[in-house]
């Protein structure tokens, strides 16, 4: 924990407030949680799914 402290103090979440940062904090786990679990849909899913390219 004390790693990620003093890589958020020298970062430019560091200038900012903390209900700033903790926003900017849960946006961002927010955008990973969605590709994690889009990624693992895709892996279990893909093989049945019929993609098709075109204009």
């Amino acid at each position: 924990m004390d790693v990620l402290n003093e890589i958020m103090r020298n970062s430019a979440l560091g200038l900012l407030s903390s209900s700033y940062r903790n926003l900017v904090l849960l946006l961002f786990s927010t955008i990973i949680v969605t590709l994690l679990t889009m990624l693992i849909i895709l892996l279990s899913y893909g093989s049945q799914m019929s993609l098709q390219f075109g204009y």
